[in-house]
């Protein structure tokens, strides 16, 4: 069984350094480049990983989980879903998705940490730049990626007690209440990023995940 840590948006798989600590063994593979859409970036993860797997899906890597699970539920012991979601962009969110290409073309990754870093992160003495991705197409096309997604709220029936979710007291893109049909817990005193505003809360979580399979 392989532990697999997808990252956020617009980090990159560094942002998964507080957990290597609880699962040192963990896959924390990158996932820009790999596609113009979120099911060929699961199809890439898929192939690259073998045999069972807990997936740890951080909002955009979240979404990538639940295509993982789409593509191959046999092979998904549990998922646990950071700041993510399984229905698809409304039309206010698809807006905002074209905002953030736009400020990303204009201003390049500095403007959007700038924009972003004050949602991601309640305390901002945690909000680390160093941790940003910096290749502007990339971000652009992970935008794209995220906007196009399918309706995953089958997979996510479909995966039954396999499924929780961790959302931020402070996260401003998702609440516990948006989640109330499935299994969630909030920590509070974080916003979007709880696996590093408050990680050990967070690795406690993730820890009791991994010990039921």
């Amino acid at each position: 069984m392989t532990v697999v840590l997808l990252h956020a948006f617009p980090l990159d798989e560094r942002m998964w350094a507080p957990q290597l600590d609880v699962v040192p063994d963990a896959l924390t593979p990158r996932l820009y480049g790999r596609g113009a859409t979120m099911d060929a970036w699961a199809s890439s993860i898929a192939d690259e990983v073998d045999g069972e797997l807990v997936l740890v899906g951080a909002s955009m890597g979240g979404y990538c989980a639940l295509a993982l699970a789409r593509r191959a539920p046999e092979r998904v012991r549990a998922l646990l879903l950071v700041g993510s979601r399984p229905d698809p962009d409304s039309d206010v969110r698809r807006a905002a998705r074209a905002k953030t290409i736009e400020l990303i073309r204009n201003g390049g990754p500095d403007a959007l940490w700038r924009d972003m870093a004050p949602k991601l992160f309640a305390d901002p003495g945690v909000a680390d730049a160093s941790l940003l991705f910096r290749e502007p197409d990339g971000l652009v096309g992970a935008v794209e990626a995220i906007r196009d997604r399918a309706d995953s709220r089958d997979v996510a029936g479909e995966l039954g007690d396999r499924l929780a979710f961790v959302v931020g007291e402070h996260d401003p893109f998702v609440s516990a209440d948006d989640l109330r049909d499935y299994r969630t817990s909030t920590i509070r005193g974080a916003a979007h990023l709880p696996n590093l505003e408050r990680s050990e809360e967070f690795n406690a979580q993730l820890e009791a995940v991994v010990a039921r399979v």
